[in-house]
Order: C-alpha cells, then sequence, then structure tokens
C-alpha cells in the first residue's frame, strides 16, 4: 500500500547491526528492506545492499568475502533506539542485473524460531501442563522462557511428526495464548494478558489507507469439543459461546449476536481433538470459539513507520465512521523501507465486533 494523500513517509534511514556492532556503511548501502511478524511466531527479515563498489582500493564486490555479512550472525535492525527485528542471517542471495544495473546482495534474516522450526521429532509428554512442556522446548534450544499461561496439567501429549515450532504453535492455539521471541527469549503468554500498548491513529492521518471486513461467514453461535474421562470412565464435553467475548467487545456489537439475529443459531463441533480431562474439554472449547470470534471484522491498512506498531498491540483507529472506528488487535505487521519512500508499516488487524451504527 501506498500513502494516497502523498504526504511524505518518515525520512529515517534504519541502523544495521551485525554481530552486535553499528555498521554504519550498511546502513548507507541499505536500498531495500522488508520485514514481516504474526501471531504464529517466526518473525524474517530481507534487506538488499548494493554490493560493487570501492573496496581496498579497487572497484570489486563489497561483502562476498563473509567477513561481514555471514551465515549464523546475529542481524539487528533499529529505527532510532527501537529494534524492529533481531534475529540470525540464514541465507545470502546475489542479484546480477542485466546491462548496467547495479550488482546487490539480499539478506535473509529469521528470529530464533528457526532453530525450533527446524526440528522435527515424534515423541510423548506425561503429566506436564503446557506451560512446563514450553519451557523444557525452549531449554532443550537454549533459550530463556518468559512463561505466563495458565492450563491443565495433561495426562499425555504427542508430537507427531512436528518440528517443535508447530507443535508448541499447536499447543498456543488450544489454550488461547501466543508465542514470540525477544532476543534468545521464548515469549508465551495467554492473549488477554499480552500488553503490546495501544497506537491511537487517523485516518488521512497517520493512518493512510485501510479497508476493512466484516464477514459472517466464518462465525459460530457456539462451538463445542467433546473428549473421554479414562479415569471415570465417562464422556466430556463443553459449548463455547458467546458470554466468553464479553471482555473484549469494547461497547461492540459481536459478529456472533449478528449472526444469530441475521441467520439464525450455526453450531460447530471440534472433531479433531481428544480432550482427557474437564479442564482440557472446556480450555479447547472456549479457545477455538474466541479464535474465530476474534476474526469477525478483518482490517487491512498502511500507516507512517512506526516501531511500536508490533504484533501484539492495538491500534485505535479514528476517521472510519461508526461501524468500523475502534481496536484493532494487531495479528501481522510489516515494515518497508526504500530509499525513494522511507519507512513505511502494512499490518492486519482482527475485531470480534463492529460499532453500533447509531452510536
Amino acid at each position: 500500500m501506498s500513502n494516497p494523500n502523498g504526504s511524505g513517509l518518515r525520512a529515517a534511514r534504519p541502523t544495521i547491526a551485525i554481530a552486535g556492532q553499528d555498521v554504519p556503511a550498511l546502513g548507507d548501502g541499505l536500498l531495500g528492506l522488508t520485514i514481516d511478524e504474526n501471531t504464529n511466531g517466526l518473525y524474517r527479515c530481507e534487506a538488499l545492499f548494493g554490493n560493487w563498489g570501492n573496496k581496498d582500493s579497487e572497484i570489486d564486490y563489497l561483502y562476498f568475502d563473509r567477513r561481514q555479512i555471514d551465515f549464523g550472525k546475529a542481524l539487528q535492525v533499529k529505527i532510532g533506539r527501537d529494534v524492529i527485528f533481531d534475529g540470525r542471517i540464514m541465507g545470502i542471495e546475489g542479484i546480477f542485473p542485466e546491462g548496467s544495473g547495479a550488482r546487490k546482495i539480499n539478506v535473509l534474516a529469521e528470529d530464533r524460531f528457526q532453530d525450533l522450526r527446524m526440528t522435527r521429532r515424534t515423541r510423548t509428554f506425561a503429566d506436564l501442563s503446557d506451560a512446563d512442556l514450553m519451557g523444557q522446548i525452549a531449554r532443550d534450544h537454549g533459550l530463556r522462557p518468559e512463561i505466563d499461561v495458565t492450563g491443565p496439567t495433561h495426562k499425555v501429549l504427542g508430537q507427531v511428526n512436528q518440528s517443535d515450532l508447530a507443535f508448541m504453535r499447536d499447543r498456543a492455539r488450544a489454550i488461547d495464548a501466543e508465542l514470540w521471541m525477544d532476543g534468545s527469549t521464548l515469549h508465551v503468554q495467554s492473549r488477554d494478558r499480552r500488553r503490546g500498548g495501544t497506537k491511537p491513529m487517523t485516518y488521512k492521518k497517520e493512518l493512510y489507507e485501510f479497508s476493512a471486513l466484516a464477514d459472517l461467514a466464518g462465525q459460530r453461535t457456539s462451538i463445542a469439543v467433546s473428549g473421554w474421562d479414562v479415569a471415570g470412565k465417562s464422556a466430556l464435553r463443553h459449548e463455547a459461546m458467546e458470554s466468553i467475548l464479553r471482555g473484549e467487545l469494547n461497547g461492540d456489537i459481536s459478529g456472533v449476536s449478528i449472526l444469530r439475529s441475521a441467520i439464525g443459531e450455526r453450531k460447530e463441533a471440534i472433531a479433531h481433538t481428544v480432550p482427557l480431562t474437564s479442564q482440557e474439554v472446556q480450555r479447547e472449547a472456549e479457545s477455538f470459539f474466541k479464535m474465530t470470534a476474534r476474526r469477525f471484522v478483518i482490517g487491512r491498512g498502511s500507516a507512517e513507520g512506526d516501531a511500536q506498531l508490533r504484533v501484539g498491540a492495538f491500534v485505535d483507529l479514528l476517521g472510519l465512521g461508526p461501524l468500523f472506528n475502534g481496536k484493532y488487535y494487531l495479528t501481522e505487521v510489516r515494515h518497508i523501507f526504500s530509499g525513494a519512500r522511507g519507512l513505511l508499516t502494512e499490518f492486519v488487524g482482527e475485531r470480534p465486533g463492529l460499532g453500533q451504527a447509531g452510536r
């Protein structure tokens, strides 16, 4: 997305640090930058640099000697004092254009979640809570766990031909939690406890473009999960309904309520999980219900480049009319830099309700 009003984007040029040291030449030679973050974890960065110039009193390739840009080295991107990416170099791409075009090097980096993504296993865990399990996996990879979730102790959990990252994502979804990396610290936190701050923005000012879709197709009036209590030899079932959303609506009318009044009851049963305790069945039903309900309104926007726009934060939008004004929880963020236009931030946000037209 671009700024339709023609106002200037933030001209700040990112600072590039390699192995903990700022490298001014890389900042000056930065031609383009894209940083992507989402609620699934795995923060990624692509940084494009000029790669042809004066080196050791000769005109040559600048970075193919691997002294500065090399696999596994730490790479940070900063705007002022704010770190907007912290990871390690995983890919190096040489770009050799036709004719007289400048030769370039594209650097691909990922955060420490790439360790978990590259480790695939089949194994079982017994008598562990999700917090204990995630802490164990973090320590297996030399990471410091910061875990703030509650939930039952599971009699058994199976990781079947999954990467450690995919397995942790599944467990996080089951307990309404999110995971992210900050350097070598692995954070896992329930969504209602995550405090990413709130950024107010107004359309035609800080907010350049925005579109919002309120869609009933994915909504359900209730979601039920069933299981089996082995010890008690009895069936388990829990049905999650709209009442668990009340703390997130901020005076809006939920998609669940609109679905019920406009179309009718639409109930769903989840069949791909087998919880073994009453706590597990309740937690999974409520987590799946919240996940679908929160995606009733999806907003996509572009704004003045801002390091405060991170996954887990809210944007509080104005100038969009009574239906779409309000808070959106950021689930995807992309920071984009080019020498011609400066820094731009694109985002995707979600909310479970729609503003009331009479307000």
